[in-house]
């Protein structure tokens, strides 16, 4: 919703203080095909050229989750607690042995299965069971195990991180590419100077628009798209943190329960359960 309210603030004042100032939104409406085709696809040509197959898809997926916001929701992180809790509280109790047929077969395992939107998540269940891995071969130094979680962490979020820097490269480039498309415009205007002087001013006005429009969709567009990305992104990457900061917690021995509280603590505060919900959640959890 806020991004469609930003969007019309924007167009209300511009276009608006434009026209109370005395201007002609007809020179401006008149050149706008032809300067925003142009404008649009040599962005979108150099955007392709310039980035990987995933990153030009992603953008689009970026640019969406501006509209619907995060993937994680208050409910979807205490989701997550109670998960871990019921992982770290069955290898306390049963040992490592017990935990091996969930982590071998995700799909099927009946804590798993509890919490179907991590489940769904590639990235997110991999973390778990491929660590969980690593523990049941007898790494157990949470040391090199915290080691071997960042480094997946980091891949992760240089990953998904693409889309977004992709996006804010085309920002970068608008501006100039409006230049390119204003010369062009006054090229024209040039091998047509034996014209009136009415004539000539709106062609120059019209080529002028091409400027207007590269630095107008770089910052009040495409440029707020891609850093609200990234912000998003990175919110929902702290999701996968809090797996590492628990299994890190129960490998230095912690009970299960402590190890959770742990995690609970670097939930984001906007989505973080309070100790006394999460408590109750706990207490219903099967292990």
């Amino acid at each position: 919703m806020l991004p469609i309210i930003g969007i019309v603030i924007t167009l209300i004042t511009v276009f608006g203080g434009y026209i109370g100032g005395g201007g002609k939104i007809q020179v401006i409406l008149h050149a706008l095909p032809i300067e925003l085709t142009m404008i649009f696809g040599a962005s979108l040509g150099a955007y392709i050229v310039g980035n990987k197959t995933e990153h030009v898809k992603g953008g689009l997926g970026d640019i969406g989750m501006c509209f619907k916001g995060t993937k994680w929701d208050k409910q979807d992180y205490s989701d997550l607690l109670c998960l871990m809790f019921a992982i770290t509280k069955t290898m306390k109790t049963k040992g490592l042995l017990a935990i091996e047929e969930h982590i071998e077969n995700p799909v099927a395992s009946s804590i798993f299965s509890q919490y179907p939107k991590i489940a769904h998540d590639h990235f997110a269940c991999d973390f778990i069971c491929d660590t969980l891995r690593l523990v049941t071969m007898s790494l157990e130094d949470p040391i090199q195990i915290e080691d071997a979680m960042k480094q997946q962490l980091d891949k992760h979020h240089h990953e998904i991180l693409g889309p977004s820097s992709a996006l804010q490269g085309m920002a970068d480039g608008l501006p100039a590419i409006g230049i390119v498309v204003a010369v062009l415009g006054v090229i024209k205007t040039m091998a047509s100077i034996d014209k009136p002087p009415t004539i000539l001013g709106e062609m120059i006005g019209g080529a002028l628009v091409g400027t207007f429009l590269g630095v107008f969709l770089a910052y009040c567009f495409i440029g707020p798209f891609a850093n609200k990305a990234k912000v998003l992104r990175e919110q929902d990457g702290q999701f996968y943190m809090i797996i590492r900061d628990i299994i890190i917690a129960h490998l230095k021995g912690n009970p299960a329960q402590v190890s959770v509280e742990i995690g609970r603590g670097n939930v984001p505060s906007k989505y973080q359960p309070s100790f006394s919900e999460l408590e109750q959640r706990l207490s219903e959890v099967k292990t």
